[in-house]
């Protein structure tokens, strides 16, 4: 098979502090095959997103027997990656147990980069004392991420109390008017909290890649 079109940016992480990872949904399994014999030849490491188990189980065994796969967020680490040792920078906050895919995404995406994040699932407004109880942990995080669906009121009561940089997931949790996760975005958006930052629908890992960022521009201002 030719793997004309592939163009791999192994060079990302020089500019901008993480590598590139590889999109599954609507790639076809011989692409995505090629793609991580690329990366095998090399002897480089890469983050797979969005891979269905039925596309891990597609794969060449030579390759899934390389890869660490998670079936709650649908993403795998190819190659052997280190478990993370920079702690206590990035909180994740999940509204709910709904929520749990994009969260673990975020979580994946930033164990790959050495950045153990803490997770606090299950902190929605609907039982806002349940939040209220955990704040204390999470302002002591420099950065956090907020993950809600519905209405995203998660967002808007976190922006109120946390003084460090906030990025809001809105998910596509809901149903009726939640629209596949609209109303969550267009809530994060239009949120009376100021200087929230908003990634797209159900992009935990784009969230943590922001995280990622804020975190290079503290440690590049802490060296200077």
């Amino acid at each position: 098979m030719s793997d004309t079109g592939i163009n791999l940016d192994f060079d990302r992480a020089a500019r901008l502090g993480f590598d590139e990872a590889m999109l599954c949904v609507d790639k076809a399994n011989v692409h995505i095959a090629a793609i991580l014999d690329r990366v095998a030849a090399r002897n480089a490491t890469m983050l797979l997103t969005r891979l269905s188990p039925q596309g891990f189980a597609a794969l060449p065994d030579h390759h899934r027997a390389r890869l660490d796969y998670d079936e709650i967020s649908a993403t795998a680490i190819f190659g052997t990656v280190a478990p993370p040792t920079r702690a206590d920078r990035v909180a994740i906050v999940g509204a709910g147990t709904s929520d749990m895919r994009v969260c673990r995404e975020a979580v994946r995406t930033l164990a790959y980069h050495d950045v153990r994040p803490s997770e606090i699932y299950d902190v929605g407004v609907a039982g806002i004392w349940r939040l209220m109880e955990r704040v204390p942990e999470i302002i002591r995080h420099p950065v956090v991420i907020a993950v809600a669906g519905m209405d995203a009121a998660l967002v808007s009561v976190l922006g109120g109390l946390v003084p460090g940089v906030l990025i809001a997931v809105p998910t596509s949790t809901g149903y009726g008017v939640a629209n596949r996760g609209e109303t969550a975005l267009h809530a994060a958006l239009a949120s009376c909290a100021p200087g929230v930052a908003v990634v797209n629908i159900d992009n935990g890992y784009g969230a943590a890649c922001a995280a990622l960022r804020a975190l290079r521009a503290f440690d590049t201002r802490e060296r200077t």
